[in-house]
């Protein structure tokens, strides 16, 4: 299929409203991912990036390759820390692996559809690649290209999927809707009926953050808790804050802020700070600046997780798949534990970066933790 042919058939699945609403409201996948939040993890024990929640395992034997390999990764991008620290893990893993590795090829989509189709297609067109990863940018509009991927090499999906069935085996942590329910039930048992939730949000049209709204909104709803606004930011901290800062300003009570990501939670909690305002309750991700604030402040809050440690998931699974080895699959589900302020002091770590991400499983990789940006 050529480039033309898959932006075609990518803008015809992009603009299907009927099956956007459906991909992302499915009280099935709901009761499937509340369950997992619970199901003991079988693997390596202390290495999360290797277990996996029950499921089947995928016969890989007709994949099987002499190495050493390249192994190509079309990236949706490095446009907030959460995914700078995962492709930190990524790149580290690969060197862990460097004997059977021959190359790591990488291409940055910047955020861009167009280009992560382009980026495909280009990936497939210089035929080296024995095995290739996509973290697509938008699930809907990636559908097509790695479909057409399917069809000439095995083809790993993490992070943020895709509406095909056709991947090896698509690598996650529970998933968006385990995030929403873990965040919005621990802030439902915080406050009573009638409270106010403010819903800060990063883009619209990604699986993973759009069932992560999609569960907390139902929480909500069935707690009586109002949710005041869902406002989209797109990673940016100082439209975070302004967002808050509107609310505020405009006399609307928030009892608790509810993040689909918590890289710009403290910015949301300075706006409370310069208002002269007690803190709201609120829900973070496992940040380092977010936990150390929790820690100093003494918040109410918790730390749900879509851990970092999964970047090293997929060369791991390339290697077996290149190797003929079983993986879990269709589904790879990763454990996707939570910060609680019981644990909270074991995840603060003064050497690291204010934006760096607990739930690496990066301290044991080659260059840890400098090339993290620690000391």
């Amino acid at each position: 299929m050529q480039f033309r042919s898959i932006l075609a058939a990518t803008l015809a699945v992009a603009f299907s409203t009927a099956a956007y609403a459906q991909e992302f409201n499915d009280p099935a996948e709901f009761k499937k991912q509340r369950e997992l939040l619970s199901t003991k993890a079988e693997g390596p024990e202390g290495k999360p990036w290797e277990q996996h929640l029950g499921g089947a395992m995928i016969d890989t034997a007709k994949f099987k390759k002499d190495g050493p390999h390249t192994i190509c990764f079309s990236n949706a991008g490095v446009f907030n820390p959460w995914r700078v620290v995962g492709l930190n893990n990524m790149k580290g893993e690969a060197a862990l692996q460097k004997d059977r590795i021959q190359e790591l090829v990488i291409l940055d989509a910047e955020g861009k559809d167009d280009k992560q189709i382009s980026d495909i297609q280009s990936l497939l067109d210089g035929g080296k690649c024995d095995v290739l990863i996509v973290s697509p940018t938008t699930t809907a509009a990636l559908t097509p290209a790695v479909e057409a991927a399917c069809e000439k090499l095995p083809v790993i999906v993490f992070d943020r999927g895709v509406n095909t069935k056709c991947p090896v085996t698509y690598i996650h942590p529970v998933g968006g809707y385990g995030f929403g329910i873990t965040s919005a039930e621990f802030i439902a048992s915080k406050l009573p009926k009638g409270a106010n939730v403010l819903a800060i949000r990063i883009v619209p049209g990604v699986d993973v953050l759009e069932t992560r709204y999609s569960a907390a909104k139902s929480i909500f709803d069935e707690a009586g808790i109002n949710v005041i606004g869902s406002e989209f930011t797109s990673s940016d901290r100082a439209k975070t804050k302004s967002v808050v800062e509107d609310y505020i300003n405009r006399g609307v009570k928030i009892d608790a802020v509810w993040m689909d990501a918590g890289d710009t939670a403290t910015a949301a909690l300075e706006a409370f700070e310069d208002a002269g305002l007690p803190y709201p309750v609120i829900s973070g991700e496992d940040q380092q600046d977010f936990l150390r604030k929790w820690q100093k402040e003494n918040l109410v809050a918790i730390a749900p997780s879509y851990p970092t440690y999964q970047w090293r998931t997929p060369i791991i699974a390339a290697l077996d798949i290149l190797d003929g080895k079983p993986v879990p699959g269709p589904e790879w589900n990763l454990p996707q534990p939570a910060i609680t302020q019981e644990t909270l002091a074991s995840y603060i770590d003064e050497r690291m970066p204010a934006l760096h991400y607990s739930l690496c499983g990066c301290q044991e990789l080659p260059g840890y933790p400098e090339q993290w940006g620690g000391k």
